[in-house]
């Protein structure tokens, strides 16, 4: 098959889950025999292929509100290109719901369509009344004009099963299973593994990094705080954060760490992994550290009890994260418990080679026709909740 997947910044894996659900799930398609077409902003990669997947470079309109639908609107033109001269994909694997609108383009080809609806977009604070206003209309667009629905938690597919009584396919993403991390690099930064706190999100309210630094100051902790993270279009939140932490000399801003080896040491050495996460799916950033061994304290929302099962800890204000915190330190042994026993869940349920798998059937079943559009039953869509 040659299957094409477009919306995300693209490969190597540099920023958030889809990137990750990408490169994870596109390489083992081109290790299966696929012809896997990966479309990417900007030169990510400097060479054609990156891992058996041919990249497409496009550009990108630099705005909070069009870079992700512009760019997708020229990947979709490239692939409609290729598809006239009988070299297009087979099937495409669309990511993000707000590339719906352009949906009609691919089906018009007869290029039959999965979106990656992943969270509740909407929810986001960055977004004022246009821009959730567009997102909730892109999410009944992508019901409408899929040939498939993907939900990566089981909380989104009952979301979009109850708002507009359509039916997706779940698939979760997969966990990276860390064996041996290279703890030289913790000490090349100046930490020792088990004697810091983590964090490690983009710098937007609904990851509630402030939240964490607050919970944090709060707390009696001793061991220091380690904040890695950064955003786009988000210097009023991240100068909040700052202030918030008070110059509190117990909390280390590392801001984007690109280095994978370290991070992977960042996230195997913490005695803590704290986790805000709220209006997405299955994160991958809380995959990774429950991969690493970490032991996992959650903001508590349906989407983190639902990946963490009982080997995590939840807090929902800044009191029970500062509570939360203090135990971990005065009983270090049973929070690397609680991280070996994530490792395990993670293992059990959260497997790269099972999910390129389901992605592989789920492509097959578009192109042989065996599956039912998506479709709302009329007068049945339900007004969204704020």
């Amino acid at each position: 098959m040659r299957i094409a997947m477009i919306g995300t910044r693209g490969v190597p894996a540099r920023y958030g889950g889809f990137e990750t659900a990408v490169e994870e799930i596109g390489k083992r398609l081109a290790a299966s025999g696929h012809e896997v077409t990966v479309y990417c902003r900007g030169d990510r990669h400097p060479e054609p292929e990156y891992e058996g997947m041919r990249l497409v470079h496009l550009p990108a309109v630099k705005q909070k509100v069009a870079e992700t639908l512009s760019h997708t609107g020229l990947s979709v033109l490239h692939a409609a290109g290729r598809r006239v001269t009988r070299r297009g994909p087979d099937v495409a694997l669309v990511f993000n719901a707000a590339n719906a609108p352009l949906l009609p383009a691919l089906r018009a080809l007869r290029i039959p369509v999965a979106t990656h609806v992943d969270g509740l977009e909407w929810k986001r604070t960055k977004w004022s009344g246009p821009g959730k206003r567009y997102y909730q209309t892109a999410e009944s667009l992508a019901v409408r004009w899929s040939d498939a629905l993907i939900s990566d938690a089981r909380g989104i597919q009952e979301y979009y099963r109850e708002r507009f009584q359509a039916e997706s396919v779940f698939i979760a993403y997969g966990a990276p299973l860390l064996e041996e991390p290279n703890v030289g690099k913790l000490r090349e930064i100046g930490y020792e593994p088990g004697e810091y706190h983590l964090v490690v999100a983009r710098f937007e309210p609904e990851n509630h990094v402030h939240l964490k630094v607050e919970g944090y100051r709060a707390s009696a902790a001793t061991k220091p705080l380690v904040v890695v993270g950064s955003a786009p279009y988000a210097d009023a939140y991240t100068e909040q954060v700052h202030g918030l932490a008070g110059g509190d000399p117990r909390i280390h801003f590392l801001g984007g760490v690109w280095d994978q080896e370290l991070l992977d040491a960042l996230y195997a050495g913490a005695l803590t992994y704290l986790h805000g996460h709220s209006v997405g799916g299955t994160n991958p950033s809380l995959l990774r550290a429950m991969g690493a061994g970490a032991s996992v304290i959650a903001y508590d929302v349906v989407f983190n009890r639902e990946v963490l099962g009982e080997s995590g800890r939840f807090f929902g204000d800044v009191a029970g994260l500062a509570q939360e915190i203090e135990i971990a330190e005065a009983d270090p042994w049973a929070a690397a418990d609680r991280g070996g026993a994530a490792r395990k869940h993670a293992a059990q349920h959260y497997v790269w080679n099972d999910v390129a798998q389901e992605y592989e059937r789920l492509c097959a079943d578009l192109v042989a026709h065996r599956l039912t559009r998506a479709t709302v039953r009329p007068g049945r869509r339900r007004r969204a909740r704020d």
